[in-house]
């Protein structure tokens, strides 16, 4: 399986494994899948960090891209294709985060399985969203 994190789910892979559940560390374990981290995830990490709302604790940002190297992910940029075509996803009322939708297009564009905590992403099932915690 090609599995793309999302933002929260690749912080707690690195620095917080006892937020992801049994299934996640599982299916991050699993040799067999392809564990994907998109460019987005890293833009999102770094504007949140750069703001404040989000605290990295002891490991400086600039690291994360070794840390997924050193676990075995792979890391994917957004394509021009990828960004034109953001607003083929329909907007929905009550999930306006911009990084998090570009994630889901890019998960449904690709075919890669989403992992996320994020229960606001239920919405887009109808536009082809497989995702799971």
């Amino acid at each position: 399986m090609k599995l793309l994190l999302d933002s929260h789910t690749l912080l707690w892979s690195i620095g917080k494994s006892e937020e992801l559940s049994p299934r996640v560390i599982r299916e991050i374990k699993n040799t067999n899948n392809q564990i994907l981290v998109s460019a987005i995830s890293l833009w999102e990490i770094a504007l949140k960090h750069h703001l404040g709302k989000i605290v990295l604790g002891s490991f400086d940002i600039q690291e994360i891209p070794h840390y997924c190297k050193k676990m075995g992910f792979e890391l994917i940029p957004l394509n021009p294709d990828e960004a034109l075509e953001y607003d083929k996803l329909l907007q929905k009322k009550k999930h306006r985060d911009t990084f998090d939708r570009m994630l889901i297009y890019q998960r449904i564009k690709n075919k890669y399985i989403f992992v996320s905590k994020d229960g606001k992403i239920d919405s887009y099932n109808k536009a082809g969203l497989e995702y799971f915690w």
